[in-house]
């Protein structure tokens, strides 16, 4: 029991990046921008996240840095694609250059030329929400000893579904995604519309990116985001482009890592770098699978110019 509690904990922990990443990525597309500049986002979170993190020694600080940093390289995908009309999975390639090579010059900028941030004190790190209140290493203390970022990605989730499917504001977003001339007519701002989702998918892969720095790891360094983002951008395509489906992609993706991670600490005759490949292997067969059958909204990735 106490093994499974373990898989499951663990699951929840490399989960949560991926879920703040993933409804990055369905608040961006719902609203009719493509977003594969998520890897690239969600670097530049965890660099501004654990920077800010060692520095203040406030981890929410750190957090909350993280989204506005991601939020404004976010804001150069929206302008090329919203303003500009430019093709979106250029801008998006594009930010996924940008986020890890800025991250970088400034990493060396802030501490002396090194390629990583210096590590974040334990007690400055992000707090685990339940600590002390299960017997220590139980099944439950396995399972719910975690970050408080790990309990927000999960009510993040269930607010942006209200959002988008119980509120007006929810279904004007949908309605930019799929109709945007019909939006127009009825008085919806297109551009306004996208800019707000394309900056809030910013901010969301930002808090992935920082939940990674300040929380799984303790410490930026260059392979820390190796993937993910584009493994959000799966789970998103794999659960419909809808919260709830890329909450439960991202489920299995972390399980997967999780099972890496349980696995290696087994005497089992599999190299660690077969194993390593399980998460990436999945991403593939999942999206070879379920692309067909997903339907993505019907002007995402379609400049919208107004007549």
């Amino acid at each position: 029991m106490n093994s499974i509690g373990f898989i499951l904990g663990t699951t929840l922990m490399y989960s949560t990046p991926l879920i703040y990443t993933s409804l990055g990525g369905v608040i961006s597309e719902r609203s009719g921008v493509f977003n594969i500049g998520l890897e690239g986002m969600m670097t530049m979170g965890a660099f501004i996240g654990a920077t800010v993190g060692y520095y203040s020694g406030i981890w929410w600080l750190g957090l909350i840095c993280a989204g506005i940093g991601a939020g404004l390289l976010a804001l150069l995908h929206a302008v090329a694609s919203v303003t500009l009309g430019a093709d979106q999975v250029v801008s998006g390639i594009a930010i996924n250059f940008l986020g890890p090579g800025l991250s970088l010059f400034l990493c060396r900028k802030f501490f002396d030329g090194k390629f990583m941030t210096k590590s974040i004190p334990l007690e400055n790190k992000i707090p685990k929400l339940f600590k002390g209140v299960f017997p220590e290493y139980s099944f439950l203390d396995n399972i719910f000893d975690q970050e408080i970022t790990v309990y927000l990605a999960f009510i993040f989730a269930i607010i942006m579904w209200f959002i988008l499917y119980k509120t007006k504001v929810g279904l004007r977003v949908r309605a930019v995604g799929d109709h945007p001339e019909a939006a127009d007519t009825l008085g919806i701002s297109v551009h306004k519309t996208r800019y707000i989702c394309v900056i809030l998918s910013g901010v969301l892969s930002g808090f992935g990116g920082a939940s990674m720095s300040l929380a799984v790891a303790s410490n930026f360094f260059p392979t820390l985001i190796s993937g993910q983002g584009f493994i959000a951008l799966a789970a998103m395509i794999f659960g419909n482009w809808k919260p709830q489906g890329a909450l439960g992609a991202c489920l299995v993706f972390g399980g997967a890592q999780a099972l890496v991670v349980f696995l290696g600490g087994k005497n089992i005759p599999i190299p660690i770098d077969v194993l390593s490949m399980i998460p990436y292997v999945l991403t593939i067969v999942i999206l070879m699978g379920f692309i067909g059958k997903s339907v993505p909204p019907a002007a995402d990735g379609e400049p919208y110019i107004k007549e």
